[in-house]
């Protein structure tokens, strides 16, 4: 790996177009109902975690090197697999889509869609991102810390978000909770 040359303009491109393109549908969508039956605000904390690490990756020595080709093209592939799921998850959540942790008057226990592949597929998206923009130009030891504390934050999300649906849905949702993935695939 050489140091202290230029990225190319391609390496730029692919990662804002991928993060651009992967909060399309959040920007687009139509949120939840206000009319709650119970929410849970402490998610915003798993949140930060996640934006932690995210801005981990970013710091000084993100593009710092030209990455070889098959960073980019690991790259290029978690950013597609982050939009694919960003737009099939914000999809099939439909009005159930909410930024906290929170269950509507109308929400259903969605398991279509990605949501038959793993419970927090939006988490998978996330993590996607943070992955695509990691592989792209962060040295080892920087990916695997932000990594580690983006899983930190999204462990705190999905465990709230999972006790207020089982509260809520009850058996049904703990029968989704033992048969489904949380956010990475066969991973239980």
């Amino acid at each position: 790996m050489a140091h202290n040359v230029a990225v190319p303009l391609y390496c730029y491109l692919i990662v804002v177009g991928g993060i651009a393109l992967w909060l399309t549908p959040f920007v687009r969508a139509k949120w939840g109902d206000r009319s709650l039956v119970s929410r849970d605000t402490r998610t915003r904390w798993g949140l930060l975690l996640e934006c932690l690490g995210v801005a981990l990756i970013l710091q000084t020595h993100f593009w710092s090197f030209s990455p070889p080709w098959w960073r980019v093209a690991a790259s290029l592939l978690c950013l597609v697999l982050a939009n694919a799921l960003s737009w099939t998850s914000a999809r099939a959540l439909g009005d159930n889509l909410r930024f906290d942790a929170a269950i509507g008057t109308k929400h259903e226990l969605v398991r279509h869609g990605p949501y038959s592949i793993v419970r927090h597929p939006i988490y998978t998206s996330f993590l996607c991102i943070l992955w695509g923009i990691g592989l792209m130009a962060a040295p080892l030891w920087l990916f695997v810390a932000a990594t580690a504390v983006f899983l930190s934050g999204t462990e705190i999300r999905v465990r709230i978000e999972d006790r207020l649906l089982e509260e809520h849905f009850g058996d049904e949702a703990r029968q989704y909770r033992r048969s489904t993935s949380a956010y990475i695939p066969f991973l239980r």
